[in-house]
């Protein structure tokens, strides 16, 4: 990393949990100058193979490391580094070793803002709220980073969209709202990166309309701040605010 340069690390638990919530945020900030990292702690494996399936099951954590790169390459990120947790298990991950690798993968960027998932996952899957609670730790249990953010929907565009799976959070909540149509090409070529899961997302097969609804506006909480001075991403995302 060149000297002075920022650096964001973004701590997920599966390949496209990169690109589907946060990915345009991140390939503006890249644009910026952002050295934009991605952890990655499973490969997938137990994710869905795509309707017709795309590869045999044997084959499937690679397949998806190979979107995950091909994603983060269309963003403009950095190549993603990844581990090999178990897809589905986190909850049962030793809480010490994964924040320890954290820790190590945080210590090699030197990131001034680290991203994850908040405590409900917004999902609601456990291993999201799993590495949300594990990168809540690493970042508490060190002095890497100014500011942790975690991803959102408000309620208002839950119940726009009519969309009660999400765990939305109160509209009050949300520290930073952005606008991505700018990088909105790369996001679409991200997502379609991620071909073994496009099956398994209905808004995948809604019109483009609906889906700028909800993945051209991009949503995140400001979950812990030691100073706002080294916090880039209201600076730099200024101008992409709705």
């Amino acid at each position: 990393m060149a000297e002075g340069r920022l650096s964001l690390l973004a701590v997920f638990a599966h390949p496209d949990d990169e690109t589907f919530r946060p990915g345009g945020t991140l390939a503006l900030l890249a644009r910026h100058g952002v050295g934009v990292h991605v952890l990655t702690v499973t490969r997938g494996q137990a994710g869905s193979r795509g309707d017709p399936p795309l590869c045999e099951i044997k084959d499937l954590p690679a397949m998806r490391e190979r979107e995950l790169r091909c994603a983060c390459a269309a963003l403009g990120l950095e190549p993603p580094h990844l581990l090999d947790y178990e897809d589905g298990h986190l909850l049962d991950a030793n809480p010490e070793a994964i924040t320890a690798a954290i820790h190590d993968c945080a210590a090699s960027v030197r990131p001034q803002v680290m991203l994850t998932f908040g405590e409900d996952g917004l999902s609601g899957h456990p291993d999201h709220i799993a590495i949300g609670r594990f990168a809540a730790q690493a970042f508490a249990a060190s002095d890497l980073g100014a500011a942790l953010y975690t991803l959102a929907v408000p309620h208002s565009l839950a119940e726009q969209l009519e969309m009660p799976q999400v765990h939305a959070v109160p509209d009050e909540q949300i520290a930073l709202r952005v606008d991505i149509s700018r990088a909105w090409e790369a996001k679409k070529a991200a997502m379609a990166c991620h071909a073994t899961q496009r099956g398994s997302m209905p808004l995948m097969s809604a019109s483009e309309a609906r889906q700028r609804l909800f993945f051209a506006r991009e949503f995140f909480v400001l979950a812990a701040c030691r100073t706002r001075e080294s916090d880039f991403m209201p600076v730099l995302l200024r101008d992409h605010r709705l």
